[in-house]
């Protein structure tokens, strides 16, 4: 059999360098590697243990804690229950006291005997009204002699008495219907404003304000408006027929609002309601 050769013995190294440099830094290596190898193992070996010993410790110290843990729980637990029965004995204590009394209920005066007693006295001392009474008399007042004589009240004096409220509903007053009143569009006179039609013109003209929105984008036209003249001449309700702009209703509208009384209308020679048609024409100075 052949011999085991120990390829990391110095007697190899130096078969296998013999005649060659062994300055060179492979010599060096090669026979340096056998303590080098020990060495690793050793420091492996001691690397293992620390990791084992920390292990060991994390478990242990996670067991404790743990234990720890319940243990402290258990304690909060019977304090718990050791206040919760010390707390027994006040709460019933209260329940007792919160249950409610038994309800006193008013006494009903209870049915009471009058009996008449017999009591012999001399003839003199008989008063009038404490003698014997004829059996006729005792019919008329429907009182015999030790009749038992009973007073006006219950013999339950448990009994509660149960009182009726009336309740007087008041019937509401119906309010009388408003009538509207009818508004014509075409009378035998119809509505005139002071100083005639001139007059309108002259008081919307004088008194429209030209929108700035609707001037700045050059927005022009007619604005047809419609109101109602009151029997009193004063106007009453406006609605726009045909619009141009909402800027331009809205100035017309206001403006009509303004206008100072009419002269009513009249309809068979009495005032009435009458729709008034008006247009409003804006226009642009220095436009066609």
């Amino acid at each position: 059999m052949a011999k085991e050769v120990d390829l990391s013995s110095r007697e190899w190294c130096d078969l296998v360098f013999e005649g060659k440099n062994k300055d060179f830094g492979a010599y060096v290596i090669r026979t340096d590697s056998p303590r080098r190898h020990n060495k690793a193992v050793i420091w492996t070996l001691i690397g293992a243990l620390i990791f084992g010993l920390l292990a060991f410790g994390f478990v242990k110290a996670n067991q404790y804690l743990e234990e720890r843990r319940l243990a402290m729980q258990g304690d909060q637990e019977e304090v718990l229950i050791d206040m919760s029965q010390d707390a027994e004995e006040p709460e019933q204590e209260q329940e007792r006291l919160e249950q409610p009394k038994p309800e006193v209920l008013p006494e009903e005066v209870l049915k009471s005997v009058k009996v008449t007693e017999l009591q012999i006295v001399e003839d003199e001392k008989v008063k009038k009204e404490d003698e014997i009474k004829t059996q006729d008399e005792l019919k008329e007042t429907e009182t015999a002699f030790g009749q038992k004589d009973n007073e006006k009240g219950t013999e339950d004096r448990n009994v509660t008495r149960t009182l009726k409220e009336e309740v007087v509903v008041e019937k509401p007053v119906e309010k009388p219907k408003e009538v509207k009143e009818e508004i014509f569009r075409s009378v035998e006179q119809m509505p005139q404003f002071p100083g005639g039609d001139a007059a309108l013109l002259k008081y919307l003209s004088s008194h429209i304000n030209y929108p700035p929105m609707a001037a700045e984008n050059n927005v022009q036209g007619k604005v047809t408006l419609q109101f109602v003249v009151e029997k009193d001449g004063r106007v009453g309700e406006v609605k726009v027929i045909r619009s141009v702009d909402k800027d331009l209703d809205r100035e017309a509208i206001r403006v009509v609002k303004t206008l100072p009384k009419f002269t009513p209308g009249r309809q068979n020679g009495q005032p009435v309601r009458v729709w008034y048609t008006l247009p409003v024409t804006f226009k642009l100075q220095g436009t066609n």
